[in-house]
């Protein structure tokens, strides 16, 4: 087994975590359509730099078997700032934060989708986290276009993606628990 999958499908399990995680936070915000923004916005810093720890962890995983592990520390790196943001600046205009949270989830997308390509060379069939970045630069552009709706009335569209996203995680986590109990 390749280095690089045998590392992945020993931590399957932060991927599993980062699944759960958004799952979570996906139905925290359908359960609660009415939350304001500033309890939507910790809820969201929470999930964002629990994301961004778990993705510096693979990342420093993978540093000595991936010559471009540093993807996967942008990615940890942007979630936790993003997080930071939402938790300690939550004041700040709700279409600002709207417009950050999309700049993320397509920034976070592409290096998920990038990552997907090359996890394909070693997994056949591979697209869960192909997915899951497709569905995060989906959401960050439907956020873009929607910045005076406000987060209040995204909370649906909010809570959707981060379930999908969960899902998609959740089947990538599974299908390397396979791999490394092969």
């Amino acid at each position: 087994m390749d280095e690089m999958i045998r590392v992945m499908a020993a931590n399957w399990w932060v991927l599993l975590l980062r699944g759960i995680a958004a799952i979570l936070f996906g139905l925290l915000a359908l359960i609660w359509p009415g939350l304001t923004v500033y309890v939507l916005l910790i809820f969201f810093g929470a999930f964002a730099i629990f994301d961004g720890i778990l993705a510096l962890f693979t990342a420093f995983q993978r540093r000595k078997t991936d010559e471009r592990w540093w993807a996967w520390a942008l990615d940890g790196g942007l979630s936790i700032a993003i997080g930071v943001m939402a938790l300690f600046w939550t004041e700040a205009t709700a279409l600002a934060f709207i417009i950050w949270m999309a700049i993320w989830g397509v920034i976070a997308g592409v290096f998920r989708i990038v990552a997907a390509i090359r996890l394909r060379n070693e997994i056949e069939g591979e697209w869960a986290l192909g997915l899951s970045g497709l569905l995060l630069v989906l959401w960050g552009v439907l956020m873009a276009m929607l910045p005076a709706a406000g987060l209040l009335s995204l909370a649906w569209l909010i809570g959707t993606f981060a379930i999908l996203i969960g899902v998609t995680l959740i089947v990538l986590a599974f299908r390397l628990r396979k791999i490394k109990d092969a």
